[in-house]
């Protein structure tokens, strides 16, 4: 009977123990809690807050107090129950079992003595906490007699984020830290002070508030050469990113040997690392993802290849990169984005909110065909008709960053082509097939009358003149029940993994477009690899007035061939350009082909390390937050900082006047001429050999610069619109810009003279000028 007894009792020590132990340490911890000035709130994210001395903080210690009592209670039966079990035990029995019971009966007694004195300590934290609940209104309302939220036209937003905050300030840490407490004051001063909603408090000391906000660390950039960790960041899953990395692994010689280059070049040049969220919008699930599904079927790969270059260029720089491929990852991702942000702007603004006001000038937006101003301010593009899916994002033109030099009003990104040692140019000239044909197209359609070719006679016709000279090889993706549409002659391969598609490339002597797809990589991929490239030209040329491919997007650019920038900056012997329609001029160009011989070539914007330096000069120098503001419309203005040229055609910074600080391109770079009337600033600096720069037009903004060229303007305007400055001849009038994000090389009118700011450029670096490095 002892030993039975024994044997349940130790249980019973261990349990009241451990039930004693741990409400203890919970009862503590949930007081510990009531004192915490930063505990997470209302969230989905986080557990729900409970105000300091709240009916809920006094319920819980009550409750706690109440468990305690009934705890005590029930101790007290069962030390009742053990002590009438000692009467039926014998003596020796009974002595030895005392011995063991006195340290039980003490252990519950220590208990009941903590219990109480736990009860007593939460009758008198209920007493403080009430105290602190009165002081705390109080606080608050003296605070809110001195704090409200000001109607000011330059904060239009800030009495709406009071509310905000009013109602939401638990939701998240951040607000802890930065002092918010729930008082009117502290919203406003962290509505001023950390973001920029309201005006700041006249009241603050605002020295200190601007030192505030603790800056995080400057980290010097270092060049990579291992990607492993690259190809960790981007994921896996998709077809889409499987691609993507399959290429940067093949590229990664080629990107170590260019970082060695470059950190040559710059020497000791500091390079701050930048925290860059990098949002691959097109293949997230909620934009459809089009993309990754036609991976392996021949769709277009020109988005990939461009991301892919995008990411290892960034990630070869040193810069700290987070990659996010669907909407999840964005939301949570945004709320520590401080840095660089590329990513599409759609999904951005609608899951940022207010916060894209904010970071707007952070944003970088990868843009294949270029948004041009007229399509981006959103006021002037939905009064005169510019308006599409794409474009009214009020950015700066600059942060669109477009995969060929399409405008200089946008960032040229570009993606990168393999380069070729001597060796490897020497094999391929070698190897070549005097008379072979790859046709530039892995999808069916490509060789159907689609519309990208209604203007054509047909293919058939100018394929059978071309299979007259050369053996005509394809790459059509397609599935063994249903061969491609493809004229017999055609040797096709089927869809080509890319390095068999390279090896393809360097035995054939021609690549020939049918006019679709436009501006993708695979043409410069074949001028790489020693081909010469032959494509359509289009009269008309397609632009979205006339063409279905263009309709709706935010340019009004005319594209005069399959692939403008080959045809500009490349041109002949390796891009020959003609008209399919005419079959005479059409076969003359592929006898003529036949008895050229050109090398492999790349331009050395579209290598990797003329991508690391482009990318590296524009994180260096590219500010769209703090830069140089243009002068403001109507405002008297002081003098212009030009000379005429010796030759009286344009006009130049003037040699004893120094470059304007902060701004890049350096305005010593500027050259300005009057274009001729229907002539887009564009081709009119390339007329004189120059590239057109839209950050020197806000120098240009002036009459001065009018009446330096001696244009005699009998008056002067200031209007919103994207062709002005210009002078119109009937009547004399010169027009000035009245607002910043209008300024464009791009467009033209027959009734204007626009007044244009051109900028010289590095051999085989379009994007930046001579001193831009």
């Amino acid at each position: 009977m002892v030993r039975r007894c024994l044997v349940t009792l130790r249980p019973f020590r261990l349990f009241v123990l451990g039930i004693g132990f741990f409400t203890l340490c919970f009862l503590m911890t949930s007081l510990g809690g009531q004192f915490s000035a930063r505990r997470l709130g209302d969230s989905p994210f986080t557990i729900r807050t409970e105000v300091p001395g709240s009916p809920e903080s006094r319920g819980a210690l009550r409750k706690m107090s109440d468990l305690l009592e009934l705890m005590m209670k029930r101790m007290d039966v069962l030390a009742r129950l053990e002590n009438s079990s000692e009467l039926h035990r014998t003596a020796s029995a009974a002595h030895l079992a005392a011995d063991r019971l006195t340290p039980g009966a003490s252990l519950i007694e220590r208990i009941q003595a903590i219990a109480q004195n736990v009860s007593d300590i939460a009758v008198k934290v209920d007493q403080i906490l009430r105290h602190s609940l009165i002081l705390h209104s109080k606080v608050s309302e003296g605070r809110r007699d001195q704090c409200e939220a000001p109607s000011d036209p330059k904060f239009p937003d800030c009495s709406g984020k009071v509310e905000w905050m009013r109602a939401r300030w638990t939701s998240d840490p951040c607000y802890a830290f930065f002092g918010v407490d729930g008082t009117e004051c502290s919203f406003l001063i962290y509505l001023s002070e950390v973001e920029w909603f309201c005006p700041p408090l006249p009241w603050r000391n605002q020295t200190a508030a601007r030192t505030a906000p603790k800056s995080l660390p400057r980290i010097q950039a270092v060049f990579r050469s291992n990607l492993s960790h690259l190809l960790e960041l981007m994921g896996s899953g998709k077809e889409s990113l499987i691609f993507m990395k399959k290429r940067t692994r093949r590229f990664t010689a080629q990107w170590t040997k260019a970082a060695k280059y470059l950190a040559q070049k710059l020497g000791d040049t500091r390079r701050d690392q930048k925290q860059i969220l990098v949002h691959i919008g097109f293949l997230t699930e909620e934009s459809g993802d089009v993309f990754s599904p036609r991976v392996l079927k021949g769709g277009p790969l020109g988005e990939m290849v461009q991301w892919a270059d995008i990411l290892a260029a960034l990630y070869v720089l040193g810069h700290s990169l987070r990659i996010t491929v669907s909407l999840k990852e964005l939301q949570r991702a945004d709320e520590t984005a401080h840095g660089t942000v590329l990513q599409e702007v759609p999904q951005m603004k609608q899951h940022m909110g207010l916060s894209f006001k904010k970071y707007r000038c952070r944003i970088r937006v990868i843009d294949t065909f270029g948004t041009e101003p007229a399509y981006n301010h959103e006021e002037y593009a939905t009064l005169h008709g510019y308006r599409t899916n794409w474009g009214y994002w009020n950015l700066n033109p600059k942060q669109f960053m477009t995969m060929f030099p399409h405008t200089p009003d946008n960032s040229f990104m570009g993606f990168v082509s393999e380069e070729l040692n001597e060796t490897e140019k020497q094999l391929i000239k070698d190897g070549k097939a005097g008379n072979m044909a790859v046709v530039y197209g892995k999808e069916a359609s490509i060789w159907k009358c689609s519309v990208a070719t209604r203007q054509l006679q047909g293919k058939e016709k100018f394929l059978a003149i071309l299979n007259k000279y050369m053996e005509i090889h394809g790459t059509v993706y397609y599935e063994s029940q249903r061969p491609p549409e493809v004229p017999a002659f055609v040797k096709n391969h089927g869809l080509l993994p890319q390095p068999e598609f390279q090896q393809l490339l360097r035995k054939a002597k021609l690549f020939i477009g049918f006019g679709f797809p436009y501006e993708g990589p695979a043409p410069l991929e074949a001028i790489a690899n020693g081909c010469i490239f032959l494509q359509s030209r289009f009269s008309p040329p397609h632009s979205s007035l006339n063409h279905e491919f263009f309709r709706g997007k935010p340019t009004s650019r005319e594209v005069f061939s399959q692939h403008p920038y080959a045809e500009n900056f490349i041109g002949k012997p390796h891009v020959w350009t003609v008209d399919y329609n005419n079959s005479d001029e059409f076969e003359t160009a592929i006898k003529a082909i036949m008895n050229t011989q050109v090398d492999p070539y790349l331009p050395y914007e579209y290598t990797c390390a003329g991508m690391l330096e482009r990318i590296n000069a524009y994180i260096q120098h590219q500010d769209f937050c703090t830069g140089p503001s243009p002068v403001p419309a109507g405002a008297s203005t002081a003098q212009s900082p030009f000379v005429l040229a010796p030759n009286a055609t344009h006009l130049e910074w003037a040699q004893n006047i120094s470059s304007v600080p902060g701004a890049w391109p350096p305005t010593h770079s500027l050259r300005a001429w009057l274009a001729a009337p229907g002539r887009a600033c564009t081709d009119a600096c390339l007329d004189h050999g120059l590239i057109c720069e839209p950050s020197f037009f806000p120098f240009l903004n002036s009459q001065d610069a009018f009446l330096k060229l001696q244009v005699p303007c009998d008056s002067t305007e200031w209007e919103m619109h994207h062709l002005y400055p210009a002078f119109a001849q009937p009547g004399q009038e010169c027009y000035l810009q009245k607002e910043a994000l209008l300024f464009s090389c791009a467009g033209a009118s027959t009734k204007y003279q626009r007044l244009c700011p051109c900028r010289d450029f590095r051999k085989g670096q379009v994007a930046l000028c001579q001193g831009c490095l």
